[in-house]
């Protein structure tokens, strides 16, 4: 709070550990008193909880998710490969009808595409990103920039580091948030997309430590499903945060954050 003379804090407790702390400021000077301190001691405990089963909820949602998507992926497969093998044979024993060859041709295409997709789906359970089939483009907006992708989890960064570099990029990756914030200390990049949620630093704290380094570098942060434990998306989106990419999310989306963000930067920076 601007102007704020006094302050009450409390630690959020779960099962005697700490995980964060809850902050209540007033602009009066002694506003708060012992009744004060052990309403809020209490309302601490609930909030603790809360997270604690909203954390259990997003890990749910996201296995349940990961055990679906591979369940259809392996029931549409093989049916799907049949498709294509039997009209394969079909084709090639369609010498001199060319109309019936052609709409053989398309029903093979169609499978093909439809089985694209279904793998891209189940390799969007695991790492939330949605890959089209076929190569990223050179884009003149990436090309050569210098953008550090930093997530715990090694598919998910090793998925956008590849897109970014196939799309002209210079992508480096860091695995937690504490080698993230090491990174930008040591290199300019000009944008830093990162996980909210990783060991050692949050996705507040490596986009602190990426303005430091340079007050023109653009963050994008990622979350799955809006989980936010730490208000990382809230705090950095006061001083200026390029853009939030929600899992699972497309290729697509993410160049197109990638280029309005580089192209703040191009303008002079945000916030």
């Amino acid at each position: 709070m601007l102007n704020g003379r006094s302050s009450l804090t409390v630690p959020l407790r779960l099962h005697d550990k700490v995980i964060g702390v809850l902050n209540v400021e007033s602009d009066r000077l002694q506003a708060f008193g012992e009744e004060d301190r052990q309403f809020a001691e209490i309302f601490a405990n609930y909030v603790a909880l809360a997270l604690h089963i909203l954390n259990l909820l997003v890990l749910e949602r996201r296995a349940t998710h990961h055990r679906v998507s591979g369940s259809i992926s392996a029931e549409l497969t093989g049916p799907l490969n049949d498709i294509i093998s039997e009209a394969t044979e079909a084709i090639e024993d369609c010498a001199g009808q060319d109309e019936l060859r052609s709409r053989l041709e398309s029903i093979v295409e169609g499978a093909r595409k439809m089985s694209e997709t279904v793998q891209a789906w189940a390799q969007a359970a695991v790492t939330g990103i949605m890959t089209t089939p076929g190569r990223t483009a050179p884009d003149p907006l990436l090309a050569g920039r210098r953008i550090l992708v930093a997530d715990d989890e090694e598919i998910i960064r090793q998925t956008i580091r590849d897109v970014l570099t196939a799309a002209g990029a210079q992508a480096d990756d860091a695995r937690d948030g504490r080698q993230a914030c090491e990174m930008v200390a040591r290199n300019a990049y000009d944008l830093v997309i990162s996980d909210i949620k990783m060991p050692h630093a949050t996705g507040y704290e490596v986009f602190s430590a990426a303005r430091a380094a340079n007050p023109l570098a653009q963050v994008i942060l990622i979350t799955a499903f809006g989980y936010d434990p730490h208000h990382s998306i809230v705090k950095a989106n006061r001083e200026g945060l390029a853009a939030v990419l929600f899992k699972p999310f497309k290729v697509k989306q993410l160049l197109d954050e990638c280029r309005q963000a580089l192209s703040a930067t191009s303008r002079g920076g945000k916030g």
